[in-house]
């Protein structure tokens, strides 16, 4: 098998991953060692039951025992993490490339899947892809880690600058110190002349989404609350597929 091939196949699993993760960790529950069950009738679920992607079709999303609903997160995020290895694979130079998009952009999803479901971007997945992406760096171009290392510093540093001069003018939050770790995870994975780009299309994303929501009748104003990790996850890997300058 061409080793291209080899992120395509195994993103499926990586998703279901992912899902166990996105469900468990804001809820404080252990993620490894753990056999999956029913949540309907907590029948302990078996390999034929764990297959991505197509247990769910095969059993129509629901419990072979019981008959309860399985949370269509785990279908949605299995095709998700499809997607990014597919979307990689059309940029990616070569293998390892690939698999350092991957890493990222299956981290990438974790994170916004979760600040999309409860407005927290864990510490636990941002900050480990800071050195991840760094370490990405230093393998595929090692002239590029300084602009790297101070593109993570500088992330960081500007939206926390930011954060506080929202709090100080409007009175409350706006952004989280999530957003500027996630900020530090752009720096680090795409470098500091990437930035602009990141921030200005999170930004374009975000003002979209709220344009929408209030055209199909949502009351959205000053004091409405999104999480803006979702925008910014989406911007980090528009300009990495995309070979925005960076």
């Amino acid at each position: 098998m061409d080793s291209r091939w080899l992120p395509i196949v195994l993103a499926p699993f990586m998703g279901s991953f992912l899902g166990v993760l996105v469900t468990r960790l804001p809820a404080g529950r252990p993620i490894a060692w753990v056999r999956s069950a029913c949540d309907g009738c907590g029948r302990r679920l078996t390999a034929a039951d764990l297959v991505p992607i197509l247990s769910y079709v095969a059993l129509r999303g629901r419990c072979r025992s019981c008959g309860a609903p399985i949370e269509r997160l785990h279908l949605w995020i299995e095709l998700a993490a499809l997607a990014v290895a597919v979307s990689a694979a059309t940029t990616a130079q070569d293998a390892a490339a690939l698999w350092a998009d991957c890493v990222l952009g299956w981290g990438l999803l974790a994170l916004a899947w979760i600040d999309a479901r409860t407005m927290i971007l864990p510490d636990a997945l941002t900050l480990p892809l800071i050195p991840a992406g760094l370490a990405a760096t230093a393998w595929l171009d090692q002239t590029a880690l300084v602009e790297h290392a101070i593109g993570a510093i500088s992330g960081y540093a500007a939206f926390q600058a930011i954060a506080m001069l929202y709090r100080r003018i409007r009175g409350r939050e706006g952004l989280g110190g999530g957003d500027a770790k996630l900020l530090a995870v752009a720096g680090a994975w795409l470098g500091l002349s990437a930035l602009p780009w990141v921030v200005l299309l999170a930004a374009t994303f975000g003002l979209t989404i709220a344009a929408v929501m209030r055209y199909r009748g949502h009351a959205v104003d000053a004091t409405t609350v999104l999480p803006f990790g979702p925008f910014l996850v989406l911007a980090i890997w528009v300009v990495r597929i995309g070979q925005i300058p960076g």
